[in-house]
């Protein structure tokens, strides 16, 4: 009795579309780290505190402002003094308030993030706070860093 041999032959999966799905993923994620590093900038440096904590929620709505050392505040790829990002503000608050004229404006959605060098003084965050509550913003978060204990 002849007995038929089966050849076994290796079957190669195709990882074309694996390689295809890694490389997409890589890409959205640096396109998207770089989105987060846009609100920051390297020459602020955030004061440390053993309070600071991310947001529970990421925040909806929000506007950063950054003081460097020297008081002048940056926001929106410009760089303001103190008395002068008022109109600016202004602007904000009036689109913001058209875009959330049902959910109560500005002033209930808005965050005002500040983004202060640690080497500011003091008076000069409270000045800008101030200026935003004048303008019409209410809700405001200080960014730090958290400082670890050794």
């Amino acid at each position: 009795m002849k007995i038929k041999k089966y050849r076994r032959e290796v079957q190669e999966g195709d990882m074309t579309p694996m390689i295809d799905m890694t490389f997409q993923l890589i890409a959205f994620f640096m396109v998207l780290i770089n989105f987060t590093q846009a609100d920051q900038n390297k020459d602020i440096k955030l004061p440390e505190s053993e309070l600071a904590k991310p947001p529970e929620v990421p925040f909806e709505n929000a506007l950063t402002l950054q003081v460097f050392q020297d008081g002048n505040v940056f926001f929106d790829g410009k760089k303001y003094t103190p008395e002068s990002i008022r109109p600016s503000l202004i602007v904000e608050k009036q689109i913001a308030d058209e875009l959330n004229a049902g959910k109560g404006g500005a002033a209930q959605t808005v965050t005002v993030i500040i983004r202060g060098d640690a080497r500011v003084e003091t008076g000069k965050v409270q000045d800008l706070i101030k200026l935003c509550q004048d303008v019409g913003f209410e809700k405001f978060s200080l960014k730090a860093k958290e400082k670890v204990p050794y």
